[in-house]
């Protein structure tokens, strides 16, 4: 057994919880050895009892109870090999990468990080990245299983340390396409409600789901949070669906799904948000369209424009879309270069 440990988070290692940090350290804790040290005390952030969910900050040190001798960082155990099919995935995925940072093309349906049972995810498969780096690339930050488009990732933890506070300061512009169910009006807009989240079902907590809480509620509702999206719609069918541009000015859990159902306009393919086989038969709500429209998920980012970490030079990264949604393009005959990349340039 290792005697008692004090280790400080990493620049690079912050934002993330405790639980995914404690296992990148010692892979061979379990799950729920990690949960048992969390309620008994043994783990603690900076001398205060955490749980398993509390997000660790740089700089901040983690009391580590006596663990394992194999279980201690300078005996790591091997990582299981990715097969590969998932290596060509990975790499296939690459929008574009330096010494620094690396843009991946997300494919939908791979969870950004692990947890409610999946144990294969981009976080995960990350390893097959490294290029000609030893340090793995980390997350800086994520988007839905479900949603496919650019996700960013760090190679070094300086990098990762300048773009997660690139993040927090709002100094980074994502822009989303979407179909939603009708055509919203104005077709020109900013959303405006507040978020609280309930708890899901399952024993972890799975299937959490975003309520929506009115502007003039917000600061009364326990839990609740400010939360702003940018719309526009670029292309219409009839009354029967939508082609938007979403900038998320706020960075909340499903704000951009939350939103958009709540103004009666569902991204087409959410279950979670706008009813799992409610059919749209225009004038909005329905997240289905029937016919040769795929039912998953129709919401993809698009861009981000950030600053380079190392360079200062102001990049845009853009992701092609996922076959489902290339079909459904084609299908109502929508061109991406009939469209402005950002919509919203022009109002600053």
């Amino acid at each position: 057994m290792s005697g008692v440990q004090t280790l400080t988070v990493a620049i690079g290692d912050g934002d993330q919880r405790l639980d995914r940090w404690f296992r990148r350290q010692f892979p061979q804790i379990s799950q729920g050895r990690i949960e048992k040290m969390c309620r008994k005390g043994e783990i603690r952030i900076d001398g205060a009892r955490a749980k398993p969910a509390t997000r660790v900050e740089t700089g901040q040190t983690i009391r580590i109870p006596p663990l394992p001798d194999e279980a201690a960082p300078d005996h790591p155990v091997a990582a299981p090999r990715i097969s590969d099919a998932d290596v060509a995935m990975m790499r296939a995925a690459v929008i574009w990468r330096d010494d620094h940072i690396i843009a991946l093309n997300k494919p939908a349906g791979l969870p950004t990080q692990g947890g409610s049972g999946h144990s294969r995810h981009i976080d995960g498969l990350a390893e097959a990245l490294c290029f000609d780096l030893s340090e793995k690339p980390r997350l800086v930050h994520r988007l839905d299983k479900d949603t496919s488009g650019v996700l960013l990732l760090a190679r070094t933890r300086a990098a990762a340390d300048a773009l997660t506070k690139a993040f927090r300061a709002r100094d980074t512009r994502k822009i989303y396409w979407a179909v939603c169910a009708g055509v919203p009006s104005p077709r020109m807009g900013t959303i405006r409600y507040g978020l609280v989240k309930a708890p899901g079902h399952g024993k972890g907590g799975e299937g959490e789901k975003m309520q929506i809480v009115a502007p003039h509620d917000i600061d009364t509702t326990e839990g609740a949070k400010h939360a702003h999206t940018d719309y526009a719609v670029l292309s219409a069918l009839g009354s029967r669906t939508a082609w938007v541009a979403l900038v998320p000015i706020t960075g909340r859990t499903h704000q951009l799904r939350a939103h958009m159902a709540a103004i009666g306009h569902p991204v087409v393919g959410d279950g979670k948000y706008g009813g799992s086989g409610q059919e749209n038969l225009g004038d909005g709500w329905g997240a289905q369209l029937g016919g040769d429209i795929s039912r998953k998920l129709h919401l993809h980012a698009r861009s981000i424009t950030m600053t380079h970490p190392v360079t200062g030079k102001r990049l845009t990264f853009t992701a092609p879309l996922p076959e489902h949604m290339q079909r459904t393009w084609d299908h109502l005959e929508w061109r991406a270069s009939d469209v402005p990349a950002d919509p919203f340039e022009d109002l600053g």
